[in-house]
C-alpha cells in the first residue's frame, strides 16, 4: 500500500493488485480490499488522534464488492462522514485507474487513550 493524500478528513491509500492481493481464481481478494478500506480510515483517525495523545482502533467494516479486478492498481478514497470525541465513521470507496468502483466501505474507528 501507498498512502498518497492523508488528513483527518481525507485519506488516498493505492494497493497493486498482484499475487499478494489476488484470490485463487486471480480476482482481487475481498479480504485485500478490507484491508485496504480499514487502513485507509485508521490513517485517517490516527492523523487526528497522535497529536492528543490518543490512539484509533478499528470497531466494525463491512463492505461490499461491486466489481472484479485481476490486475492494475486500486485506489481507496476514504472520507470522514462522523467525527466525534470517540469514534469516526467513514466512507470508503475503492476504484479501479478508469474510477470505476470496484468496492464501496464503511467503517468505525474508535478514539481511545493511548497507553
Amino acid at each position: 500500500m501507498r498512502i498518497v493524500e492523508v488528513s483527518d478528513s481525507r485519506v488516498i491509500v493505492t494497493m497493486p493488485v498482484s499475487s499478494k492481493t489476488r484470490q485463487p481464481a486471480g480476482l482481487l481478494h475481498g479480504g485485500a480490499s478490507v484491508a485496504l478500506a480499514e487502513s485507509a480510515a485508521s490513517i485517517g483517525s490516527l492523523y487526528y488522534a497522535i497529536p492528543k495523545g490518543k490512539h484509533a482502533v478499528g470497531m466494525e467494516i463491512n463492505a461490499n464488492h461491486i466489481r472484479p479486478k485481476r490486475e492494475g492498481v486500486v485506489k481507496a478514497i476514504a472520507t470522514a462522514v462522523h467525527k466525534g470525541k470517540t469514534t469516526f465513521v467513514w466512507d470508503v470507496r475503492i476504484v479501479d485507474e478508469a474510477d470505476r468502483l470496484i468496492c464501496i466501505s464503511r467503517c468505525t474507528i474508535a478514539i481511545v487513550e493511548a497507553k
